[in-house]
């Protein structure tokens, strides 16, 4: 059996040779356009509540229909160490990729985004979004 170390570990994981950052971006990424990272951050009202909690984590999934949307992970606060540059007040996020800004644009007005939207706005009392594009 082969002795286990770090490097062997970060070899077999792909996280040597930017493997990592490779799986972060979709397949398929045309090389003249400029990717469009959009983050979506959400404070519930009812930050308690386990029920709005779920009902818009539900209605998150729900964007993974839409055609331009090539990678999103949602995900809830992380219980990590407490330090100053963590802000850690937020009930869910949204992280989304698309492959240009008019995939993004496309996203926004989407039927399905508009639906989320009127399904589940009236559970958050915040929400700040941070899109960035390549560099």
């Amino acid at each position: 059996m082969k002795k286990q170390t770090r490097r062997n570990f970060l070899t077999a994981t792909g996280i040597l040779g930017g493997g990592l950052a490779a799986s972060a971006m979709p397949l398929g990424k045309k090389q003249n356009k400029k990717q469009v990272v959009h983050h979506v951050f959400f404070w519930l009202k009812n930050p308690n509540s386990k029920d709005d909690l779920a009902k818009l984590l539900a209605g998150l999934q729900t964007l993974k229909k839409i055609e331009t949307v090539r990678a999103i992970h949602i995900g809830v606060t992380a219980k990590t160490e407490e330090r100053s540059v963590v802000d850690a007040t937020f009930s869910a996020s949204e992280l989304l990729f698309f492959d240009d800004l008019a995939g993004q644009k496309t996203y926004q007005d989407h039927p399905i985004h508009l639906e989320f939207i009127k399904n589940c706005s009236s559970l958050w009392e915040k929400v700040i979004v941070y899109d960035s594009i390549d560099i």
